[in-house]
């Protein structure tokens, strides 16, 4: 009977990566070599928030934990827009767009008033685009994603008033 071996995740080629991703300002790196494979992708978050690596590695018996991320010295705005009232959350993971097409004229713009079931942005997941609509009634106070960013389950992604 023949055991396969796993190969072990060497974490200087983790730290090397996680470098390239942070100089280079890619937002995902993935490489394969035989049965390892390695990926490594950051969130980016509103704009005084930190940025976090997440580290992910699939072999056939061996996963590697995620770094943990570096302690925050005050709560993110993100966490402070998540508990607003008006808060409209991401319902999938997925990337956000703000426009219905490369080009055309974004859904909202802050200030604008909205009614409800209006589309406020898409999210794209698995090639399909979901219209994020309006929740109720209201006016936009903050738009707190960019257009084409990448998006979490329950993110925070518009403010209404």
């Amino acid at each position: 009977m023949s055991e396969k071996k796993t190969q072990a995740i060497d974490p200087d080629l983790v730290r090397e990566l996680a470098s390239i991703l942070s100089d280079s300002g890619l937002s995902e790196i993935e490489v394969e070599h035989g049965e390892l494979r390695l990926r490594l992708a950051r969130t980016l978050v509103a704009a005084a928030a930190p940025v976090h690596t997440h580290v992910v590695a699939t072999a056939p018996t061996h996963v590697a934990a995620p770094a943990a991320p570096p302690p925050a010295a005050a709560p993110a705005p993100a966490a402070e827009a998540a508990s607003h009232p008006g808060a409209v959350s991401s319902p999938m993971v997925g990337t956000a767009y703000l426009s219905p097409e490369p080009g055309a004229a974004t859904f909202i713009k802050v200030g604008d008033s909205v009614s409800a079931g209006q589309t406020l942005m898409v999210v794209e997941a698995m090639k399909t685009f979901n219209p994020i609509p309006a929740p109720r009634a209201g006016k936009v106070v903050a738009i707190l994603v960019a257009d084409s960013q990448p998006v979490e389950y329950g993110e925070p992604l518009v403010i209404l008033e």
